[in-house]
């Protein structure tokens, strides 16, 4: 696979985006929609003793249907960042490579981001650290109206019901902490990947890429 992509920004973006920025040269990440509530921009997917568990990064309320993506402003009138540290904590701390990653992670909840665009940025940046891997990422200088080719910006979703079908990736399995209780739980976010298998994460992204 060639060329560009285009996706939205994301909190810790599922391990379909991260395929994504492997397979193509380029990836063109969104700065100028209008920003869209309860989808992977503010929030993610982690696997939990309860299965399935959403985390959200609140922004301040406004009016979001005259408010671009790259303005949207994160709110600390509760303390968000304690209970997603908390909450990943429970979820893989037991994980094989949990000991090796948490301490790069735990700063950035340490740290009080104005704007979730700057937030998604840096994570984006240390994800592509822990990856290994060299995708070349750019941002929009402009919103395109028209859809176009390799156009990922509104396919992917934390509702399932809500996801657009996509041929071009697979699900690949690997071995999930609650996984006995539950079953496999496809396209989690990338730390629920990064967590469970280390070094091994970008080979299994390759492979989701069929």
């Amino acid at each position: 696979m060639s060329s560009i992509c285009f996706l939205s920004t994301a909190y810790w973006a599922p391990i379909q985006y991260y395929a994504k920025l492997i397979a193509f040269n380029k990836a063109i990440i969104e700065q100028w929609e209008t920003y869209p509530k309860q989808t992977y921009r503010n929030r993610m997917l982690i696997y939990g003793a309860n299965s399935i568990q959403s985390l959200q990064v609140p922004v301040i309320k406004g009016s979001f249907k005259n408010i671009l993506l790259k303005d949207v402003k994160i709110s600390y009138a509760d303390n968000w960042q304690k209970n997603h540290i908390k909450s990943i904590e429970s979820a893989y701390r037991s994980a094989p490579f949990y000991e090796y990653y948490i301490d790069d992670i735990i700063p950035f909840y340490h740290k009080k981001y104005t704007y979730l665009f700057d937030l998604n940025n840096e994570l984006l940046e240390e994800t592509k650290g822990m990856l290994d891997a060299d995708f070349d990422v750019e941002l929009s200088s402009d919103f395109e109206l028209m859809p176009q080719i390799n156009d990922y910006r509104y396919s992917m979703h934390p509702k399932r019901e809500k996801n657009i079908p996509d041929n071009s990736f697979k699900s690949v399995e690997y071995i999930q902490g609650f996984e006995q209780r539950h079953g496999f739980v496809p396209n989690l976010s990338i730390l629920d990947l990064i967590f469970n298998v280390g070094p091994e994460a970008s080979l299994i992204l390759k492979r989701c890429n069929a």
